[in-house]
């Protein structure tokens, strides 16, 4: 009679790496994060380990949303919008909705294994180190680090995520397995990139390491004894922290600010944008020289295309018919308001007719899940009239600028 097979730990079949630097000694992780394989190995390694800190792949902003799920409550949505933040929290939202439909189809939150570690550790009254880089840095990074074209890739990936309505891609769900959220919801176009691929792996894996280091340095310099640090990681970050950290010798807070740093927007587009506003009303200022009817006839085109679309984006977004017809009358003002986006009139008029309730806010991030939410709710349906009417107003100018043109060719 053969013997029983001896019970198998759970960190057993979970890829994991000792690093020794500066005296400190790092237990790396490498998790998946849709699995629940990855939680058990967390809980396995902090019950029969001893370390001194704990340190995660969450970032301050990501840390406080998978600990409070009612942090959408505290968003200020007049000050985003003033502060052109409007984008951002939006594909924040995108990306949070991706995140919610995983979630259904597993029946565990993804990243449940970076919140199981922070909560034992603090049960444990440990320091817990939250060394990833801020999320909307990393968009803006990888936003501005692929062409012109590639932007409108990425833009409509995250679009497209929305409608879709089946479970995530077998594909998709290898790449959580090896382990990045961020790389999975840009799977198609981080494989194809190298600069985004570089944005939001590589730079990561260089941040997340020099974090470590200078946690660890603030720890010795407190009088704080750190010895063994655990680190719970994706997967898909393991080899790059392995080697970065032993590898880095640049001083750990001057590569995190290198790191952090945006890199300056290309001022071409603002640049075009310009020069194209320039030449439409230079053409219509010349459409008088051939005569008052043709110049009428040129500013009713401009007023026509311009409002026109604005409108039909603030519509469309699902505002009120008060905001369409305030975009309507601020579209054609373009000229003379230069750097004041009509979308951010719109949703001001939006928000004051339709003044979110504190159930929106609570409900926001279940709403997005589905496309049709989108419109339902009163938080994001003032992003939407934003965004759209925006879109609506450029479309609306580079039209009437044909139409313009092509009267006096």
């Amino acid at each position: 009679m053969s013997d029983p097979p001896l019970p198998t730990s759970p960190v057993t079949d979970q890829p994991l790496a000792r690093i020794t630097r500066d005296g400190v000694e790092y237990t790396l992780l490498g998790t998946a994060h849709v699995s629940r394989a990855s939680v058990e190995a967390v809980r396995e390694l902090i019950g029969s380990q001893d370390f001194d800190a704990i340190a995660v792949e969450l970032c301050d902003t990501r840390y406080r949303a998978l600990r409070d799920r009612e942090a959408w409550r505290n968003l200020d949505l007049l000050q985003i919008i003033r502060q052109g933040k409007a984008g951002m929290v939006a594909a924040n939202l995108a990306l949070s909705a991706y995140q919610r439909r995983l979630a259904e189809q597993f029946g565990i939150e993804p990243g449940a294994e970076m919140k199981t570690a922070a909560e034992l550790a603090e049960a444990q009254h440990k320091p817990v180190w939250l060394i990833d880089r801020e999320v909307a840095t990393t968009l803006k990074r990888a936003y501005r680090s692929v062409g012109f074209l590639a932007r409108f890739g990425l833009l409509g990936g995250l679009v497209a995520s929305l409608f879709e309505r089946g479970d995530v891609a077998e594909e998709d769900i290898e790449k959580l397995k090896q382990g990045d959220m961020l790389q999975s919801a840009f799977s198609e176009f981080a494989e194809q990139s190298e600069p985004l691929f570089r944005s939001l792996i590589a730079e990561r894996d260089g941040f997340m390491s020099a974090r470590l280091r200078e946690e660890s340095a603030k720890a010795q310099a407190l009088g704080t004894m750190v010895k063994r640090v655990l680190v719970v990681i994706g997967a898909g970050h393991l080899a790059g922290m392995t080697d970065a950290i032993q590898t880095q010798q640049d001083d750990p807070t001057r590569c995190t600010e290198s790191l952090n740093m945006l890199p300056p927007a290309s001022p071409w587009p603002r640049w075009i944008g310009f020069g194209v506003l320039a030449v439409i009303v230079a053409a219509i200022a010349y459409t008088f020289t051939r005569g008052a009817h043709f110049g009428v006839e040129a500013i009713k085109v401009w007023v026509l295309f311009t409002g026109g679309f604005a409108a039909l984006g603030a519509l469309l977004g699902g505002g009120h018919i008060l905001s369409a017809l305030t975009a309507f009358v601020v579209g054609p003002l373009k000229p003379f308001r230069p750097f004041v986006p009509v979308g951010a009139v719109a949703a001001a008029v939006e928000m004051s007719l339709r003044r979110p309730r504190v159930a929106d806010f609570e409900s926001l991030r279940d709403d997005v899940i589905d496309w049709r939410g989108w419109w339902k709710n009163r938080v994001s349906r003032t992003l939407l009239v934003f965004l759209l009417s925006n879109f609506g107003m450029i479309l609306g100018e580079y039209l009437a600028g044909i139409r313009i043109l092509s009267k006096l060719l």
